[in-house]
C-alpha cells in the first residue's frame, strides 16, 4: 500500500526511480509521480493517475533542463482525497523548492492544514501529506538546516510517516519513519531510499531499517538521529533475497510463479526446521515463557492460515485457543496465560500493529511473518521467519503454506517442550509435514488438467459458496478469499452443516459450490443438499472427487487443497480478463487501517 523510492547518484537518477516503483507496483496504487532536481536548481514533477508505464512514456517525453541524480518516486493508494494528479505524489511546498513522499496517515492533518493555511501557505492537494512540505517550508524560514526542519515538522505530526524529504536549492535529501517502513541503502551507484527492499535489491546489497522516530540525511555521510539525539548509523544488514527473484521468469504471471514454488519453499522450510521442531529445541530458541491459551491476531490470508495453526495446536495438544480478527481486537477479551501469535506477511499490516498496542504489554508475543525487519518482528518478543521468499502477487499464496508449516512446527516444537507430547508422536508429526511437498506437487499437477474445464462451465456463475468441515473449514475460507480477491465475484465460506441455516436459500441451479471434502462423511448430506437444488458442485478431496488432489489429513488438515483453490481463483480472474497480479482495490501491504 503506497511505495516509496529515492535515489542519489551520480548519473540521472530517473531510470531508478521508474525501476524501482516498477517493482512496488504489487503494493496496489492508483497513481504515480517522480520528482527529480535540474541541473538548473529546481525541481521536475511528473505524475500520472495511470500506471508507471504511463509515467515512463512521460518522461521519455519531456524536454527542459537536464535532469540530475537527486530524485523520489511515490506509488499512491488512495485513502485522503479522491484519485486526481493533483493527489498524486511527490507533494510541493508554496515555492517549489521542498518536494515530499509520504507513506501512512498524518491523523493531525486537518488542524495542521487550517494553522498553515491562515498564516498563508496555499495547498493544491485534498491529501494529508501536503502539509509535511508546509511544515518543512515554515522551519526553513527560521533555520536552513533542512534535518533539523525535518525534525522539527514530524514532530508536530500524528499518526505514521515514512517521508523522504528533498531541497531543490541544496540538493540534500532527508528521510523519516514513524509507524510506516523505511529502509536506506548505500551502493557503488551511490544511496537509494526505499519502503521495500526489494525496489533496490538490483543495486543495494545490504540496507538499514529506519526505526520509529529515526531522522536521516543523506549524502557523502549519513547523519543519523533517532528522536531528536544524533546517534551513529546502524550496521547494514544483507539484503534478503536477490533481484533476480523477482523476475518472472518463463511465468505468464507472478501468482502462476509463486504458486508453483510452493512445493520448493515447503520442502526448504522443513529441511530446515524438521529436526528442530522434533526435539522441542525450535521453541526453547524462542525464549517464550510456557502458555495455557493461544490467541491469533491477523487479518486476510495470514488469519486463515492462523486458523489452520490454531486448528492444529488444539487436535493435537487441546490447547484453548483464541481467533482475533485484527481490526476487531477492541472488542477481544484475552484469558491470563496467552501467547498471542501476531501474523502477516509483511509485517507492516497496520491493524495487526494497532491490536498490539492493547496486548504487548499484557501477554508475550511471537511474530510470524516474511520481513523479519519489519514493525512487526522489532516490537514482538520473538519472531518466527516464514522465509517465503518475495511474494509479488498481491493475493497471497505461498506466504499462506509458509505461514501454516512454520507455525505449525513451531506448535509442535512447543508441545514437545512443554511435555505435553512425547517425541515419537512429535516425530510422527514432522514425517507428516515432510511428505507436503509431494503433495502439493501432485495437487497442483491434478488441478492444471482439471481446473480449466471446470471453470468454463462456471464463468458466468456471480457467486460462489465453499463449504468445509473441522480441519477443511480454514481452507475453505481461504480459497472463497482468493477467488473473490482475484476474478471479483462474490463468494462465502460457510461450515458444511450451516448450510440449512441459511445459505441453502441462496443455491439455484448452477449455483457454483466448492467442498474441502477431506473425508469427512457428514459432508456428503451437504453436497446431496446442494445437489437436489441444481447447484454445481465441486469437490476437492480423494479419489472420485472433482480434483482428486487430497491424501490422508494430518491434524493441520488437507494443507495441499490450496494449490486447486488459488489455481480455480486464477483461472476463473483470467478467463474474465482480470489482472491476477494486481486485482482492483487492493494491495499487497496495508499499512493503514
Amino acid at each position: 500500500m503506497c511505495g516509496i523510492i529515492a535515489a542519489r547518484v551520480s548519473d540521472d537518477a530517473t531510470p531508478y526511480l521508474l525501476d524501482g516503483l516498477e517493482r512496488l507496483e504489487y503494493r496496489g496504487y492508483d497513481s504515480a509521480g517522480i520528482a527529480v532536481r535540474t541541473a538548473s536548481g529546481s525541481t521536475e514533477v511528473i505524475r500520472s493517475v495511470s500506471r508507471v508505464g504511463d509515467l515512463r512514456t512521460l518522461v521519455a517525453a519531456r524536454s527542459g533542463d537536464a535532469l540530475t541524480g537527486t530524485g523520489i518516486g511515490h506509488t499512491r493508494w488512495a485513502t485522503h482525497g479522491g484519485v486526481c494528479e493533483r493527489n498524486a505524489h511527490p507533494h510541493q511546498d508554496c515555492s517549489g523548492r521542498i518536494s515530499v513522499v509520504h507513506n501512512g496517515i498524518i491523523e493531525n492533518a486537518g488542524p495542521l492544514r487550517a494553522m498553515l493555511e491562515a498564516q498563508g501557505h496555499r495547498f493544491v492537494s485534498d491529501v494529508d501529506s501536503e502539509v509535511v512540505t508546509h511544515l518543512v517550508e515554515r522551519a526553513l524560514v527560521v533555520d536552513q538546516d533542512l534535518m533539523l526542519a525535518v525534525q522539527i515538522a514530524t514532530a508536530q505530526l500524528e499518526g505514521s510517516w515514512a517521508l523522504v524529504v528533498l531541497d531543490a536549492r541544496t540538493n540534500r535529501m532527508v528521510v523519516a519513519a514513524d509507524r510506516s517502513p523505511l529502509v536506506v541503502a548505500r551502493a557503488p551507484r551511490g544511496d537509494f531510499v526505499a519502503s521495500d527492499i526489494g525496489a533496490i535489491a538490483e543495486w543495494c546489497e545490504t540496507f538499514v531499517a529506519l526505526r520509529d522516530g529515526d531522522v536521516v540525511e543523506l549524502g557523502e555521510s549519513w547523519n543519523w538521529s533517532s528522536n531528536g539525539v544524533a546517534v551513529p548509523v546502524p550496521f547494514p544488514t544483507p539484503s534478503p533475497f536477490a533481484a533476480a527473484a523477482l523476475d518472472l521468469g518463463d511465468h505468464p504471471d507472478f501468482m502462476a510463479k509463486e504458486i508453483e514454488e510452493q512445493p520448493g519453499v515447503v520442502a526448504e522450510i522443513v529441511e530446515r526446521i524438521a529436526a528442530r521442531a522434533a526435539d522441542g529445541s525450535m521453541w526453547v530458541g524462542l525464549g517464550l515463557p510456557g502458555f495455557d491459551r493461544l490467541a491469533i491476531v491477523a487479518c486476510g490470508t495470514s488469519l486463515n492460515a492462523g486458523q489452520v495453526i490454531a486448528t492444529a495446536l488444539r487436535g493435537i495438544g487441546g490447547i484453548p485457543t483464541d481467533i482475533v480478527v485484527a481490526s476487531e481486537a477492541d472488542q477481544a477479551v484475552l484469558g491470563s496465560g496467552t501467547l498471542v501469535v501476531a501474523i502477516s506477511q509483511s509485517g507492516e499490516t497496520a491493524d495487526v500493529l494497532r491490536a498490539l498496542d492493547r496486548f504487548e504489554d499484557r501477554f508475550p508475543v511471537l511474530a510470524l511473518t516474511n520481513n523479519v525487519h519489519s514493525s512487526l518482528a522489532r516490537r514482538a518478543d520473538a519472531v518466527l521467519d516464514c522465509q517465503a521468499g518475495p511474494e509479488i502477487g498481491v493475493a497471497a499464496t505461498k506466504t499462506f503454506t509458509a505461514q501454516v508449516v512454520v507455525g505449525v512446527a513451531a506448535m509442535v516444537s512447543a508441545l514437545v517442550a512443554s511435555g505435553r507430547i512425547d517425541r515419537d508422536r512429535a516425530r510422527e508429526l514432522v514425517a507428516g509435514l515432510r511428505e507436503l511437498p509431494a503433495r502439493i506437487t501432485t495437487a497442483g499437477q491434478v488441478a492444471a488438467d482439471r481446473i480449466p474445464l471446470l471453470v468454463s462451465s462456471v464463468r458466468e456463475a456471480t457467486g460462489f459458496l465453499f463449504l468445509g468441515r473441522g480441519v477443511g473449514l480454514p481452507y475453505a475460507a481461504e480459497g472463497a478469499l482468493k477467488l473473490k480477491e482475484l476474478s471479483y465475484r462474490w463468494a462465502e465460506a460457510y461450515p458444511a452443516g450451516e448450510l440449512k441455516h441459511g445459505p441453502l436459500a441462496l443455491v439455484d441451479e448452477g449455483t457454483p459450490v466448492v467442498v474441502i471434502d477431506h473425508g469427512e462423511h457428514r459432508l456428503q448430506a451437504a453436497i446431496a443438499e446442494v445437489r437436489a437444488r441444481g447447484g454445481f458442485v465441486i469437490t476437492i478431496g480423494g479419489p472420485g472427487s472433482d480434483i482428486p488432489a487430497l491424501g490422508p489429513t494430518g491434524p493441520w488438515g488437507p494443507l495441499e487443497a490450496v494449490v486447486p483453490l488459488q489455481m480455480l481463483a486464477r483461472e476463473l480472474a483470467l478467463q474474465l480478463g482480470c489482472d491476477v497480479d494486481k486485482p482492483r482495490n487492493l494491495a499487497k501491504s496495508v499499512t493503514v487501517e
